[in-house]
This record gives C-alpha cells, structure tokens and sequence, in this order.
C-alpha cells in the first residue's frame, strides 16, 4: 500500500475514533519500509490537513476532533526520536492556539517535534490571548512564540497578538511563528496577521524556529 492509500484510511480510522485501526495502519507502514519521517510528511500531514477541511465544513464533530487529535498523538510518538538526554536545550519557546481556537491538533503535533528536537516548550494550549502569550515569552525568554489557528476567522486574531509585540518594543527581541491548516491554504496570510515565518508541518518547524530564533540573537545575518 503507498503512501497516499495509508493517508487515506488513516483519516477514515480518525474520522471513525478508531484507534486500533489506526496503530495498526502504522506499524503496517513502517514494516513495508516506508520510514518514520514519511510517515509524518506523507501519511500523518495529509490526514491532519483533509480534518482541517472537515472541521472548517462543520462535518466533524468536537469528539472525533478529539478522537483524531489522539491517533496524531500516537503516531507521532511512535515515529518521533526519543528526545536527547542532554541539560542544554536549544531554547524556550511559547505556543498555543490563538483566541477562540480550540483546534488543538496541528498545536500538540508541532510541541511535540520541537520538544523531541531539543527545544523547552510551553504549551498553554487552547483559546489563548495575545497578553497571555506574550506575558509567557517575557517570562521564560523565548525568542519565538509559535500561534496556531485552523480557520481563518480565528487566524485573523493573531493580529492583535502582532501589534502587541510592536508595541511594547519587542519586535527585535521576540518573533511571531504562525501555523495552521489554513496558513497552506492561504500562504499570504502570514503576511497579513503578521507572521515572521510559517512551516507547513510539524518536521519543518524546529528549522523555522531555529531560524527565527538565530535572527533574534543576530547570529546570522537577517
């Protein structure tokens, strides 16, 4: 079975709550040689990306949004590496779903990646607002705070937390990371919430923060 074939059931098992049948999608994949980062970037993603779609349509429903944000979860724990032992981490950075966000799915899926990658993730999950995600960057000196939104009603919010940023002098010292299904549909809307860069899955966001993060402390030129 390819890649597109296993994406496909993956979504009708989240769609249908099934974990089981989910798993074992899974181990299906990674014992027909397809490899772990693969099965993120061409089984998981797409998968994430049609719910997106579903839940934008309200033909998905809070339990199987639920449901579904598990089996993502188990998969990405079974395919990501076990996080170094190691006390130096690469930094700290802040997420969460912006306000009136309650998608938690792409969220879980990046602090996931970005903790396995070395970073120190505070997660302070859904329904977020600006103040609260700012105040938490300031307090654990974060370099990028990483917004997520599904839809762009939603999405539209992280503007406020952009002219927070600006308006407190911070612009220089704190970067606006934003994701979300909606940000692939609509690659311009970075720009207009005010977004300093965008990963379209979970495996490219460590590189996005690493490079937001290197602008901040003028390691490389901007």
């Amino acid at each position: 079975m390819n890649p597109h074939e296993l994406s496909e059931k993956l979504l009708a098992a989240m769609i249908n709550a099934d974990r089981t049948a989910a798993a074992a999608l899974i181990e299906q994949a990674l014992a027909g040689g397809i490899g772990h980062g693969q099965v993120i970037t061409d089984v998981l993603d797409p998968a994430i990306v049609r719910l997106g779609r579903l839940w934008e349509d309200q033909e998905m429903s809070l339990a199987q949004n639920f449901v579904a944000s598990k089996i993502a979860e188990d998969t990405l724990l079974r395919c990501i590496p076990d996080k170094a032992e190691n006390s130096h981490t690469k930094g700290a950075v802040v997420i969460g779903n912006i306000e009136d966000d309650f998608h938690s799915l792409g969220r879980k899926t990046v602090g996931l990646f970005l903790s396995a990658a070395g970073w120190d993730v505070h997660d302070l999950g859904n329904d977020v607002t600006a103040e609260e995600l700012l105040k938490k960057a300031v307090e654990v000196d974060a370099c990028v705070i990483g917004a997520s939104a599904m839809m762009q009603t939603t999405a539209l919010n992280i503007r406020k937390l952009r002219q927070l940023i600006d308006e407190r002098g911070l612009t220089d010292r704190i970067k606006l990371a934003v994701g979300g299904a909606v940000f692939n549909w609509r690659p311009d809307l970075v720009a207009e919430v005010g977004g300093d860069g965008s990963a379209r899955n979970a495996i490219e966001a460590d590189g996005l923060f690493m490079r937001l993060q290197t602008e901040v402390r003028g390691e490389v030129p901007t």
